[in-house]
């Protein structure tokens, strides 16, 4: 009943112009892709001055040869982007990307990553949250689920509704359980089947992909139920990637027979 009322609530909402990802889903952009580019900026300068950027050459090299493979096979408007990559000296295990055409790695990622290919895995996933709009996508639902919880609370203030604030309380878990965390795994699993497509496209070996989510379980020592988690686990990540492999090992085997793949060297 709560997640009734409150996609109904949402739903009356929903009046903005559709888009649709590089995957055919339908998305809702309420934000304007110059903004998001210039937020996306913004960001990345104040992690720059907040964070330790690695001076080391050869692991610079290494990650601009993975990442510059990968946006040579990416449409257009990104590939014909200015990119600025940059290294954090950090333990994080993590990677990013933002719109504006900037992308992130920690140099911790570089322990759990330990090929080229395993490399790409991650940064075209990262690469493929840009392409797909993932962040003008999930502040419109942000802006939708505040606005619909608004409506709700209005709607149960002025019919003096019983228990007002527990339902309130219910109606804003059932917006994370049933709508922002199934939307942010949606989001996971897309740039996921988009960065098998690029590391494809670009001449690493998407089946690294794979080994890469099994060193990922093992690094993070298990995980909590899925239905509580913004991220597929690994388990199921691997299984969405092996569904889309026969596509990518066939892409794959395309772009190796054209020569000329990348040689980049892990130091």
């Amino acid at each position: 009943m709560l997640k009734k009322l409150l996609t109904t609530a949402v739903c009356a909402l929903l009046i903005a112009s559709c888009a649709q990802s590089p995957t055919g889903r339908r998305q809702v952009m309420l934000f304007d892709n110059n903004q998001l580019n210039t937020m996306g900026a913004q960001t990345f300068e104040q992690m720059k001055a907040d964070e330790k950027i690695s001076s080391n050459k050869a692991i610079n090299t290494y990650v601009q040869c993975v990442a510059n493979a990968l946006l040579k096979v990416t449409p257009d408007e990104y590939r014909q982007q200015q990119w600025e990559i940059v290294v954090f000296d950090s333990e994080q295990v993590n990677a990013f990307a933002l719109p504006g055409g900037k992308i992130g790695v920690y140099t911790g990622l570089l322990k759990v990553a330990e090929t080229p290919a395993q490399l790409a895995a991650v940064v075209g996933h990262e690469i493929g949250h840009v392409m797909a709009g993932h962040s003008n996508e999930r502040l419109s639902t942000n802006q939708f689920l505040q606005a619909g919880l608004a409506i709700a609370d209005a709607g149960s203030r002025a019919y003096n509704v019983q228990y007002q604030q527990q339902m309130m309380a219910a109606l804003g878990v059932s917006s994370q359980l049933f709508v922002a965390l199934p939307f942010s795994r949606t989001h996971e699993t897309e740039a996921d089947i988009i960065g098998l497509d690029l590391m494809a496209k670009a001449g690493f070996n998407p089946e690294d992909a794979v080994a890469l989510w099994r060193n990922m379980a093992a690094a993070s020592g298990g995980s909590g139920p899925q239905f509580l988690s913004s991220h597929p686990v690994p388990d199921t990540r691997i299984r969405t990637l092996q569904q889309n492999m026969p596509e990518a090992s066939s892409q794959y085997t395309q772009r190796r027979a054209q020569g000329a793949l990348p040689n980049c060297r892990k130091p």
